[in-house]
């Protein structure tokens, strides 16, 4: 199943890599359930990103599948949840490459570092989450697959910028405001479910599916 989390703060180039590292390390700890079998952070100071993601191997049971992972070339960071079903047909579409290991991720990976986001989001047959980091563009990319199989909450707090599989692990976060949304309270109330794109929480949204956003260093946001 795997969970993913992380934040985009304009104002962390000031504090140190080891309190980024925590939080992100607290945020990935809420997503336990999701994702046993390993957990990763990767923070950059210089930009305020940061990524945590919780592992349930599947594809790949090797160490090659650890995330949040690099491409080839050091330019994307990219933590995902779900699974590509069509990754060996990209594979081979993509040809020969150093591959490092059997994982959808690094097939992500390589078509994004190939094609760009849209073109291999297009590609990509799945059901899946995702958080994006190109220190090229300095933009971080949040994505879900077209039938919203796989959930991912985002909101911005405090001038942060946060994400996550579950509103818990946004929660984890110190800069996370808890404010209970009402006009998301009223429609529970009336349909017993609160529908995307709102949830509980003022000031955080849920990705609809098919979509994808991205988040500038800056701050700036564009679908």
């Amino acid at each position: 199943m795997c969970g993913v989390a992380g934040f985009l703060d304009a104002s962390a180039g000031c504090q140190g890599g080891d309190e980024a590292r925590a939080r992100l390390a607290r945020m990935a700890d809420t997503l336990v359930h999701r994702g046993p079998d390993d957990a990763g952070v990767w923070h950059d100071s210089t930009s305020g990103v940061g990524l945590a993601h919780r592992r349930l191997a599947i594809l790949d049971l090797s160490p090659a599948g650890h995330q949040p992972m690099h491409s080839a070339d050091g330019r994307l960071v990219l933590v995902f949840n779900g699974e590509i079903y069509n990754h060996l047909a990209l594979r081979a579409e993509l040809g020969e490459l150093p591959w490092r290991g059997h994982s959808d991720t690094e097939t992500l990976l390589a078509g994004f570092a190939r094609w760009g986001v849209a073109a291999t989001l297009k590609k990509a047959v799945g059901m899946f989450a995702l958080a994006l980091w190109d220190s090229s563009a300095r933009t971080l990319t949040l994505a879900r697959d077209r039938m919203g199989e796989k959930p991912l909450y985002y909101g911005r707090h405090g001038g942060v910028w946060l994400f996550g599989s579950e509103l818990k692990a946004l929660a984890a976060h110190p800069a996370f405001e808890r404010e209970v949304n009402r006009d998301a309270l009223a429609l529970f109330l009336r349909h017993n479910y609160v529908p995307a794109p709102y949830s509980i929480w003022r000031g955080v949204a849920k990705l609809p599916p098919g979509c994808y956003l991205t988040l500038a260093a800056d701050g700036q946001a564009g679908e």
